[in-house]
C-alpha cells in the first residue's frame, strides 16, 4: 500500500486508521491496515490535527532540487519552442548550436511539465507501420474500402470495393450494414471469386476494418494493413474506383439493395474484361492475368 497515491478513496481510509489506532493502539491499526506502525503513527498525529477528518493527500514532490535545470536554460526552452512551434527534437538540436547543454530527456521532461507538449491520445487506435510491397505480381496487393448512400428516408445503403493495383482487377457488393464480420465475410468471398490469391489487402483506418478484421484476415492467409496517415494518395486507386463504379454504374439506377445489387452484377463482368484502362496501357484486368 503507498502512502502518497491519487486514489480519491484513501483520505477516508487515513481518517479511519487513525481513529481505529487511537481505540485499538498503533500495532494493531497496523495489522488491520497493512501498512506499518510508524504510517499509523503519522496518520494519528495529522487526524489530531485536523480533527479526524479524511486525511488529504500530499504531494511528495520534494522542496528543493539542487540537479534542476537552471532558469536559464529553462527560458531558452521555453523562448525556442513559442518562437518556432518545434518539437523537442529539434528544439534540443538547435539549443545545441547555440551552446545551450542540455539533454534531449530534460528537453522533454521541461516541455511535459509546463504542458507544451503535445502528447498522443491514449484513446487514438495505435497505427501499424508494416511496409508497403510494390504491386509486382496480381494479387501482392489489394486496397478495399467502402462507399456510404443516404437513402430518402435517412437510412444508409454500403457498397464494399476491392480492386487488385497490379490487374486493376476489381470487385464489389451492396450491402445494408457494414462491420468488421461484414468486411471479412466480403473478403473471404472475393478470395473465392479471384483468379488469383491475395498476398495483403491495405484499408483505411475504418472501425469496419478493426482489429478483428486483421486476425480474420490472417485466418484467410492474407496479409492487412492500414493506409498511412494523412497520405491522401495511398488509397488512390480504390478511391479512383469508388468513383468510376458510381459515375458509370450505380448513378444510374434507383437507390435501393436490390438495385444495387443487380447493377453491380451486371457491371463487374463488364469492368474486369472489356473496359480499357489508361494505368495498365489501355488492356483489360484480364489481359494482365498469365494465362490469358
Amino acid at each position: 500500500m503507498r502512502m502518497y497515491s491519487t486514489h480519491p478513496n484513501l483520505p477516508a481510509v487515513r481518517r479511519d486508521a487513525a481513529f481505529f489506532a487511537e481505540r485499538n493502539g498503533i500495532r494493531v491499526a497496523a495489522r488491520r491496515f497493512g501498512v506499518s506502525p510508524g504510517t499509523i503513527t503519522k496518520w494519528v498525529r495529522k487526524a489530531r490535527m485536523v480533527g479526524f477528518h479524511p486525511i488529504p493527500t500530499l504531494s511528495s514532490r520534494p522542496h528543493r532540487s539542487p540537479r534542476s535545470l537552471p532558469e536559464a536554460t529553462v527560458l531558452a526552452i521555453i523562448r525556442e519552442r513559442r518562437g518556432k512551434g518545434r518539437c523537442a527534437e529539434v528544439v534540443h538540436q538547435a539549443l545545441c548550436r547555440r551552446g545551450v547543454l542540455v539533454s534531449l530527456s530534460s528537453v522533454k521532461r521541461t516541455l511535459d511539465r509546463l504542458g507544451m507538449r503535445k502528447k498522443r491520445s491514449p484513446w487514438k487506435r495505435p497505427h501499424d507501420f508494416t511496409p508497403r510491397p510494390a504491386p509486382a505480381y496480381s494479387g501482392a496487393l489489394l486496397e478495399a474500402d467502402t462507399v456510404h448512400f443516404i437513402l430518402p428516408d435517412g437510412r444508409r445503403l454500403y457498397v464494399y470495393t476491392l480492386i487488385d493495383l497490379f490487374s486493376r482487377w476489381a470487385y464489389a457488393e451492396a450491402a445494408e450494414r457494414i462491420g468488421a464480420a461484414a468486411s471479412a465475410r466480403f473478403v473471404e468471398r472475393a478470395v473465392r471469386i479471384a483468379p488469383f490469391p491475395f498476398a495483403m489487402i491495405q484499408t483505411d483506418h475504418g472501425s469496419e476494418f478493426s482489429t478483428w478484421f486483421t486476425h480474420e484476415c490472417w485466418r484467410l492467409g492474407v496479409r492487412h494493413r492500414h493506409c498511412r496517415v494523412r497520405q491522401k494518395d495511398d488509397n488512390a486507386h480504390i478511391e479512383r474506383f469508388n468513383r468510376t463504379i458510381q459515375e458509370e454504374c450505380l448513378d444510374r439506377v434507383s437507390t435501393t439493395i436490390a438495385a444495387f445489387r443487380t447493377a453491380i452484377a451486371e457491371y463487374l463482368p463488364y469492368y474486369n474484361r472489356e473496359r480499357l484502362h489508361m494505368g495498365i496501357n489501355f488492356k483489360t484486368p484480364v489481359e494482365m492475368f498469365p494465362s490469358y
